[in-house]
């Protein structure tokens, strides 16, 4: 049964109704589609896009979630077939005790299969294995016409690539093909260092990443002068038997991670203010040791430290908070120290800034990752002059070659589009092809006249 509702993205910034349909099979799915009004239709999950990608003001929204069973698990060959409603835990519940694991996970694991190809996610091991697409065998998709057919590389190349990453807009992805990691363990071998500043840090990742399946450097944007950039760089891989603890060996996949605290519903704005959060950054500074190698870390401490803090973005206060994530070409590291000392010179309060590299990018025409650095960070939506701070880190990454990722966006002002996604035109022939009637939208495609 539908019900009106109000929806916003993880940010929590710009909340819209619309008409909310769960829906079980894709029998249902190819009904609501059939079915959907002037406003037209978009796939929702677990509404971890940051922005507005899973809105449809005054239009129907799926609710994805009861789709979420697995249909076929090949352990010789770490092949799963499941819903687009599963969600990357259920998964890692599902296949971890058989000694695989998925190919790409994001900062969280609270994200479903469908939306992790909407969005081609990345995550720690780009550089190294790409994105969340290049893992996908094939997908069935419910067009726009109702009908739902099966969609793979071979059959429909542009339709397979228009789809990953291009956020829900090709049509309703109602199950996924996906080729899992092969793991001994379910714990990590993790190397973790200090460096001083910005350019200490991009010369390591530059000279070590490649030793590494994964990498990420948290960095302090309120750090300035010498220390302009100080971060703490984490790498690592899944970790072999014989590196576990003797007390670890006897179920060494065992996987069982818990939230141990919930953020409570009501959280007084200004929690996050400059002061607060410079005082967090220093002192996560320093409590990183400045070298240790070969730490046995859980997946989920890993992976997704922040899972264990449910609903953490109600930190944030009830303005909610707006991520920005930008790449840059590997050329135009120079982009990347412009972007940090303007943040530090606005004093910008952000204690969740991670820097990545890049690997080659996938064939998706909107798909975010390119060769290069990508920056990520959190503000408060109540951060002072914050529209004119993103808009000029807008005209840093232009300026660049660079682009943002839509799947964190929630103010980009469309313009900027084409330059970003240089292959823009190529999607819409795509999409005009399958849906010329726009039947699938957002508020996202209606902002980014999409």
């Amino acid at each position: 049964m539908s019900e009106a509702q109000l929806l916003a993205g993880w940010g929590r910034t710009a909340p819209t109704a619309a008409r909310v349909v769960p829906v079980a099979n894709a029998s249902e799915v190819c009904a609501a589609v059939g079915s959907a009004g002037s406003r037209g239709i978009v796939a929702r999950g677990l509404g971890r896009s940051y922005g507005d990608a899973a809105q449809d003001a005054g239009g129907s929204v799926l609710d994805l979630t009861p789709l979420c069973q697995v249909h076929d698990l090949d352990l010789h060959q770490g092949v799963v077939v499941a819903d687009a409603g599963l969600s990357l835990h259920a998964l890692m519940e599902r296949v971890l005790p058989h000694g695989w694991f998925v190919p790409v996970t994001p900062g969280t694991r609270f994200v479903t299969l469908g939306g992790a190809l909407a969005a081609d996610i990345h995550g720690k091991n780009h550089h190294t294995d790409g994105s969340f697409g290049q893992h996908v065998l094939a997908f069935d998709l419910v067009t726009a016409d109702g009908q739902l057919r099966r969609v793979d590389r071979e059959r429909d190349t542009d339709l397979f690539w228009a789809t990953a990453g291009g956020m829900g807009l090709t049509g309703i992805v109602t199950r996924v093909v996906l080729q899992l990691l092969a793991v001994r363990t379910s714990f990590m071998s993790v190397d973790t260092e200090r460096a001083t500043d910005l350019d200490d840090l991009m010369d390591r990742m530059v000279r070590t990443d490649d030793l590494y399946r994964y990498s990420v450097a948290w960095i302090d944007l309120l750090a300035r002068g010498r220390s302009l950039g100080r971060s703490v760089l984490t790498r690592g891989d899944h970790a072999r038997v014989d590196e576990l603890p003797a007390s670890r060996r006897t179920d060494p996949l065992a996987f069982a991670p818990r939230s141990l605290l919930r953020v409570p519903p009501v959280v007084p704005g200004g929690l996050l203010r400059r002061s607060t959060v410079s005082a967090f950054n220093a002192a996560w500074f320093r409590k990183a040791p400045r070298e240790r190698r070969g730490e046995v870390q859980r997946l989920s401490t890993f992976f997704h430290p922040l899972d264990g803090l449910r609903d953490w973005n109600r930190v944030y206060g009830p303005a909610g908070l707006v991520q920005y994530q930008f790449v840059v070409p590997e050329a135009a590291g120079e982009a990347v120290r412009e972007a940090v000392e303007l943040l530090s010179a606005a004093r910008a309060p952000s204690f969740l800034a991670v820097l990545k590299r890049f690997g080659a990018a996938s064939p998706g025409p909107l798909s975010f990752p390119m060769p290069g650095w990508t920056l990520a960070l959190d503000l408060p939506a109540r951060t002072p002059a914050l529209s004119g701070l993103f808009d000029r880190l807008d005209a840093i990454v232009v300026a660049a070659g660079g682009r943002v990722y839509l799947a964190k966006d929630a103010r980009l002002p469309a313009e900027l589009l084409p330059s970003m996604y240089p292959q823009l035109e190529a999607w819409r022939a795509v999409r005009e092809r399958v849906d010329p009637s726009h039947v699938f939208t957002s508020d996202l495609a209606r902002r980014l006249r999409l």
